[in-house]
């Protein structure tokens, strides 16, 4: 959805605005709080005792992000590990122009030199008493999520892995399992569940401000149809070359990968990478789940397609050559609940999700169209909101502010509009929560560390994880899971070309279960 310059200054000021009034003792707790931010909204407070001592595993793409990210005052990094020298180097001295700065920008020199360095996971763990290790992130590719996070539970360390929580739901409910028996925290980076800006967002959408939500529109689009384009291709970089060379003898096998070349354009092959679907279209299903209420789907059905690199004479000469496995464009729909379905089996929200190779013209995010207003999330960091114009109205559409006022008869919000001219009105408290907004990497490893510190050994109770109101993790293995049923079920029904509903059993933990090998999937 293509916005003039002064309809996005106006949807952004309307959410501002809304968010001022309908969370106005929020924030104003937020501006008098001398913790951050993320703590205030979060329900987390400063560390009492020493930063927990953490080692990286995969320090890549995302492991450099969530080095430059991490909070020193909740986080002692004191140890690396990555297969290839690269990424080791790139720990430290991050990228040149980026917003991956490494650990010795992040520290200092002097502290990032403490650091000590691995060449693989197993020979971290080897080191982890002398480390003093308590915990690890995770962020290796996706097929080697279960057998890296499951060797360090073993070991007795919290884990907090990257998304997808795992290539099947079969390694998922296993490893939820396992950090239930050892008493271990086991969370997962959908990031979002931090995302301060996600959190108003959702919150706009459960008091009714929008009205009835009967459809939520999610996409990723990219163009990668131009030479040397594709940021998920790197065996030609010069770093890619070098690794080739250094690791010539190193068995790979060991740790997975049938091919060095498999390894660094690991996102390219549906065995370690998942799709689409499992590195983008989990975030933003994660992100349509939160807005309904945090409930699972009811069925998925879609298309998936190798429709340009699998396309002789398509793009430049080589492009038929790609020896890519994963889809390069797909197209998902899934059913949702809507609120009133208990009473109204018809009730249903619909969530579409597209993922596409060849254009790029709406940046990455979701649309939530509801029966009063209609909220735009745009690349995790704004969000507009426009009122829907209707009987009995004075106007709307993208062209209006608006303000929230109180509905005479069920008590809860609604929005009006106004001219444009009349101006913004000032959020309550006076607390700029937007600025600056955080995509919620350094809340998640905060909370983590916190939980770590706060709860003690009750990171459980009767055999369920303490809830969130009393300060548990807020996407820990449950809640990951289901995520990773969403994106991996979607990836089955393309595959199948078949419509899929999704059974209860699949989301319990303790139940075996799943869709990779459901009669009604795979049958």
């Amino acid at each position: 959805m293509n916005l003039t310059p002064e309809q996005t200054k106006i949807g952004k000021e309307n959410f501002a605005d809304a968010v001022g009034l309908t969370r106005r003792d929020l924030l104003k707790g937020v501006a008098a709080g001398a913790t951050g931010l993320g703590a205030m909204y979060f329900g987390y407070s400063e560390l009492k005792g020493a930063p927990v001592k953490t080692g990286f595993v995969g320090t890549g793409d995302e492991g450099n992000i969530l080095l430059t990210q991490h909070p020193p005052a909740y986080m002692d990094v004191v140890a690396v590990a990555d297969l290839r020298p690269s990424n080791r180097e790139r720990a430290f001295q991050g990228d040149p122009n980026d917003d991956r700065i490494g650990l010795v920008r992040k520290l200092g020199a002097a502290a990032a030199g403490k650091v000590k360095v691995y060449e693989s996971h197993k020979a971290l763990l080897a080191a982890k008493d002398e480390l003093g290790l308590e915990a690890v992130v995770i962020a290796v590719p996706l097929s080697e999520h279960y057998s890296v996070a499951k060797a360090c539970l073993e070991a007795g360390l919290h884990v907090l892995c990257e998304k997808l929580m795992c290539r099947t739901i079969t390694q998922c409910k296993e490893l939820i399992r396992l950090a239930e028996s050892k008493n271990l925290l086991l969370t997962v980076g959908h990031q979002r569940h931090y995302s301060v800006l996600y959190d108003n967002a959702a919150n706009l959408v459960q008091t009714g401000l929008l009205g009835e939500i009967k459809h939520i529109r999610a996409q990723w689009h990219r163009n990668n149809s131009f030479p040397n384009s594709d940021q998920w291709r790197k065996t030609d970089l010069k770093e890619s070359k070098e690794d080739i060379a250094a690791m010539a003898n190193v068995d790979l096998k060991e740790f997975g990968y049938t091919s060095i070349q498999q390894l660094i354009n690991w996102r390219l092959y549906n065995t370690t990478g998942g799709g689409l679907m499992a590195e983008l279209g989990s975030h933003q299903m994660d992100a349509a789940s939160i807005f309904l209420g945090k409930v699972h789907p009811l069925a998925v059905q879609g298309f998936g397609g190798r429709n340009f690199y699998g396309v002789p004479g398509v793009g430049s000469p080589d492009k038929q050559k790609d020896d890519r496995e994963i889809d390069d464009h797909v197209y998902v729909t899934y059913e949702f609940p809507g609120r009133n379905y208990a009473q109204a089996p018809e009730d249903l929200a619909v969530v579409t999700y597209s993922s596409i190779n060849t254009n790029k013209f709406e940046p990455y995010g979701e649309t939530v169209f509801g029966s009063r207003g209609t909220m735009i999330v745009k690349t995790e960091k704004e969000a507009m909101l426009y009122k829907e114009e209707g009987k009995g109205s004075t106007g709307g559409g993208p062209d209006q502010r608006l303000w929230v006022v109180s509905n005479a008869v069920s008590g809860g919000p609604v929005l009006n509009a106004y001219e444009t001219s009349a101006g913004p009105k000032v959020a309550a408290g006076g607390a700029d929560w937007s600025a600056n907004i955080s995509r919620g990497y350094t809340e998640e490893m905060e909370h983590f560390c916190y939980a770590i510190r706060s709860h003690g050994p009750q990171y459980y109770r009767d055999g369920k994880l303490l809830p969130v109101s009393e300060g548990g993790l807020r996407c820990p293995g449950p809640v990951a899971m289901a995520d990773a049923i969403m994106a991996l079920t979607a990836n089955l029904a393309m595959e199948k070309k078949k419509r899929i509903e999704f059974r209860d059993e699949w989301f319990d933990p303790k139940s075996d279960a799943v869709p990779e090998t459901d009669p009604q999937v795979v049958g």
